[in-house]
């Protein structure tokens, strides 16, 4: 995982999360053209720091969630 300050080249249009409630406390995700690695970003502060994973780490932190929500559910 990295941190990334700046502009990150060659990154599609950002995605808001699909959890979002309108109040603006939600992340976007973009990923390389690639698709080989992903960037995570604060939707309020569009211009500030974004953590960037490889496309398996990223795999795995979902199906992380996923797992712990059918958990709780």
């Amino acid at each position: 995982m990295a941190m990334v300050h700046g502009e990150t080249r060659n990154l599609t249009d950002w995605t808001k999360s699909s959890y979002s409630g309108g109040n603006g406390a939600c992340v976007e995700v973009r990923s390389e053209a690639s698709r080989e690695r992903l960037a995570v970003r604060d939707s309020k502060v569009t211009g500030g720091p974004r953590l960037g994973f490889d496309a398996g780490s990223w795999s795995a932190f979902l199906g992380l969630v996923d797992a712990c929500r059918d958990a709780a559910a």
